[in-house]
């Protein structure tokens, strides 16, 4: 890439607020074409996906008093996911029913998420733009979904505050990252990227992981209340992920309502 073109992308996400970090996005946009690759860099996020739309639906269902297992549970909801990426979030949700919002600051994977939902016949909102410019449109809706984003940024209580601006007065909010522990390091960097090579090295900055804590106390300066935290491991001997409820020391999920 020619230093002119490298400006150009930089003054891009300039635009789109400060919680943008853009050496994050260049990360992710050197591996957007594998978004739909199970065999790929996002293989991790491939055998991780169903344990989390499983746990979103049903805390979703729950919360607004729906049958999970309706044939569109999520019907006449208005869902967004930030940091939506290929679209592997997006998809499930608009086939339950939702009326999904997929947001990217990586303008790659949004042409890749469009490009792939055309193809699969779904009907999904997706735009290059970030949770600060749909605060200043005056967006909001029932479910804000924040997965694997928040080690992201460059601003966590930015992020934080402009997610939760964006969540209806009834709704809620689900977050998902990884705890800064030394398991943590041990297991997401130095086996993940290091060792086993299930993702690139450097995907992930340990000192960017936090604490459940550290995002409750945010999640509380914005105006949000924890409602319900769950760990999530993985097997290696059957090769997949489920929740553990009580072991937060590496990956955790979260769901949070206004205060």
């Amino acid at each position: 890439m020619t230093e002119n073109m490298q400006a150009t992308e930089n003054q891009a996400t300039d635009n789109l607020g400060q919680t943008v970090d853009d050496a994050e996005i260049a990360k992710f946009a050197a591996m957007a074409e594998e978004w739909w690759d199970p065999h790929g860099k996002f293989k991790p996020l491939h055998k991780f996906n169903p344990v989390r739309i499983e746990y979103l639906r049903n805390q979703i269902c729950a919360h607004f008093g729906r049958d999970p297992l309706q044939a569109e549970p999520l019907k006449g909801l208005r869902i967004l996911d930030i940091g939506s990426g290929g679209g592997l979030l997006c998809e499930p949700m608009c086939r339950m029913g939702a009326e999904i919002t997929g947001v990217d600051a990586t303008e790659k994977s949004v042409h890749i998420a469009k490009s792939h939902a055309e193809t699969m016949g779904l009907q999904i909102d997706y735009r290059y733009t970030s949770a600060e410019q749909l605060v200043e449109a005056g967006e909001k809706f029932d479910v804000v979904l924040n997965m694997e984003v928040v080690e992201h940024v460059a601003d966590v209580n930015s992020f934080v505050s402009a997610s939760s601006a964006l969540v209806k007065e009834d709704g809620c909010m689900f977050m998902a990252t990884m705890n800064r522990t030394a398991k943590s390091y041990a297991l997401a960097i130095v086996g993940a990227e290091y060792i086993l090579g299930w993702l690139p090295r450097g995907t992930h900055d340990w000192k960017k992981f936090l604490k459940p804590s550290e995002l409750s106390g945010h999640l509380r300066n914005a105006g949000m209340q924890v409602a319900k935290i769950t760990g999530v491991s993985f097997n290696p001997l059957q090769d997949k992920w489920s929740l553990a409820p009580k072991d937060l020391s590496v990956n955790y999920m979260l769901m949070a309502k206004k205060s």
